[in-house]
């Protein structure tokens, strides 16, 4: 894989709580000479990310629920529309966990049809990706694969690992059960943990199509 199809596949991500405007604007910048897919910010960050990334086809990313996904689901409905009106294209929204561990799958399922709907109609016609993190550090495989299936009757766009701030981050392992259980139905993102090239070789070779890194600059450059 070229540096360039690399790049492609990576949201080149800043979610610190101390982020500063100075660290967006690095950040933008990064994405823009390196061709990464999108930046992915907290969405105190959307309006400024998608003022620096005009004109360029960077998409801006931004996470919905996070990191712990137990918000109500009109919060996160609500959290998406503000981000897609500010300029979001992407949203990484954060599984009902809670609702998953308990087997409220009717529950898991529409939140996730909520956000999405959400971002439909504030998007007035434009397309908006939303990704669902299922935080698999938390869920057994069964209910990974149980997850995948709801996300996919949901119509998500993706389904994703992790946030990167729960007890563990991407795993092959998870990827390749993820990447068997939705088929060609949805996309898979892997985020959490990946650092180098390797790594990020080893999770598209198991069927991830994007990857969440905070280190893209030196994944790309090996």
């Amino acid at each position: 894989m070229t540096k360039e199809e690399l790049a492609g596949k990576i949201d080149h991500t800043n979610l610190k709580a101390f982020a500063t405007l100075a660290d967006i604007e690095k950040l933008c910048r990064e994405a823009k000479d390196n061709h990464f897919a999108s930046v992915c910010v907290n969405s105190v960050w959307v309006t400024a990310a998608r003022t620096l990334l005009e004109g360029t086809d960077v998409a801006v990313c931004t996470v919905v629920g996070f990191p712990l996904g137990a918000c109500s689901h009109d919060t996160k409905a609500a959290e998406t529309a503000i981000a897609v009106e500010n300029g979001a294209s992407e949203i990484d929204m954060v599984l009902d966990i809670g609702a998953a561990k308990d087997g409220r799958w009717d529950a898991v399922r529409s939140d996730v049809e909520g956000v999405i709907e959400a971002a439909r109609e504030a998007a007035d016609g434009k397309k908006v990706t939303v990704k669902v993190i299922l935080e698999n550090c938390y869920l057994t495989k069964d209910e990974i694969e149980r997850a995948c299936r709801e996300c996919v009757a949901a119509g998500a766009d993706f389904v994703k690992t992790s946030t990167g701030f729960g007890t563990g981050g991407a795993t092959v392992e998870d990827v390749a059960l993820m990447r068997k259980t939705v088929g060609d139905r949805c996309f898979v993102k892997a985020a959490g943990g990946i650092r180098d090239r390797e790594t990020a070789l080893a999770m598209i070779e198991a069927g991830a199509d994007r990857l969440g890194c905070s280190a893209g600059i030196s994944i790309v450059n090996g």
